[in-house]
């Protein structure tokens, strides 16, 4: 074990032996998620001197890194080799880690088409509550027996572990993309959404959000140039070929749009995930209608706090459930956190699952990121 990493698991041991919480930190840039506000009074445990690659073989479409090293230095590396993490992990900031990217476990826009990050982690070496360093998964997709403990470190926002290292599948860049816009209202677009996902397109992302009254539904295509022709003589809609396209879905992953960007101050950001063939959802009296994401599985609602019990009943109903994403106010008034879930049987897994890996409840002041 070299110096930092016998130094972070001399620290857990201390916290430990007095019953004292960790917060782990990397560069805060999800600090504004309620997930990790738990405890901000915690003593902070930095894990960005954990950085740099461990192992890269683009042949086999694998990477090793630990867990402080910069997010964009990893996508600068994939890129030289014409790889990518297909995930789009978002960023709300410069400098976020992989270990953070991890632990958050959020998804961009191509989540619905490609998967999210719990899929694509190999496998990762964490530091338990009890300083123990402990090693799961492996570098390859069949290496997992019993518990995938890999993936389950994938949102759990630092309540866990301290993540160390991760081992992540990367997957090459498409041959060909094109974005298509239609114009057109939130039923008509997840009719369109439903119908085209039973189709053999290359569909990768969308975005649905009204601009000035108007709803605009914009479809991303990957895949071999072939198919992406096709789709886009077949689908119909208007060819984008501006320049400032390709931003754009940044803007979409990482919340620049104007819909995030203008965002009333006195309104949350409320994240619900839903089926993709959940219906247009009769939102509460005086709340706009969302932006919608993953072919209709993610919808983003703009919404006072006390909307928050309405919003999470429609989406049960739908399905799903409801998130608080960003609150209003800068400790996170009304935040749930991690584990209080309302299904007692998933609220005693996670009980358990807490109980095996931070007995001590060293890190129940989970992480920013």
């Amino acid at each position: 074990m070299d110096a930092a990493l016998a130094q972070i698991s001399e620290c857990v041991r201390d916290a430990a032996a007095r019953h004292a919480a960790l917060r782990i930190t990397g560069a805060g840039t999800k600090a504004f998620h309620p997930d990790s506000r738990a405890d901000r009074d915690a003593q902070a445990l930095d894990m960005r001197a954990l950085a740099g690659v461990v192992s890269y073989e683009p042949s086999e479409l694998v990477i090793t890194v630990r867990a402080g090293t910069p997010l964009a230095e990893v996508e600068e590396l994939l890129a030289a080799h014409g790889q990518c993490l297909a995930f789009e992990p978002p960023r709300f900031a410069a400098g976020g880690t992989v270990g953070g990217m991890v632990a958050a476990g959020l998804s961009g826009p191509a989540r619905a088409s490609v998967g999210a990050v719990r899929d694509f982690v190999l496998g990762v070496e964490i530091i338990n509550g009890r300083g123990e360093l402990m090693r799961f998964g492996g570098q390859v997709m069949k290496n997992v027996a019993g518990y995938d403990v890999s993936r389950l470190m994938a949102g759990s926002w630092g309540r866990l572990a301290a993540i160390t290292e991760v081992s992540l599948k990367v997957l090459p860049f498409a041959p060909a993309e094109a974005t298509l816009r239609f114009d057109c209202g939130q039923a008509e677009a997840l009719a369109r959404l439903n119908a085209w996902g039973g189709q053999p397109l290359p569909l990768n992302a969308s975005c649905w959000v009204e601009d000035g009254g108007t709803g605009q539904l914009y479809v991303r295509l990957r895949g071999a140039q072939a198919a992406v022709q096709a789709a886009c003589r077949g689908m119909g809609g208007e060819l984008q070929n501006a320049p400032h396209v390709p931003q754009d879905w940044l803007d979409c992953r990482d919340q620049r749009l104007p819909w995030f960007a203008e965002r009333a101050s006195q309104l949350a950001l409320w994240r619900l995930s839903l089926p993709q063939t959940a219906p247009v959802l009769l939102l509460p009296a005086g709340v706009a209608a969302p932006l919608v994401e993953w072919h209709g599985a993610l919808r983003w609602v703009q919404a006072a706090p006390e909307h928050g019990p309405q919003l999470a009943a429609l989406a049960r109903q739908a399905g799903g459930s409801a998130s608080l994403f960003i609150a209003v106010d800068a400790d996170g008034a009304g935040a749930t956190g991690l584990f209080d879930i309302e299904n007692p049987a998933l609220a005693a897994i996670h009980q358990r699952l807490s109980q095996a890996f931070d007995p001590a409840g060293v890190f129940g002041a989970g992480t920013g990121g």
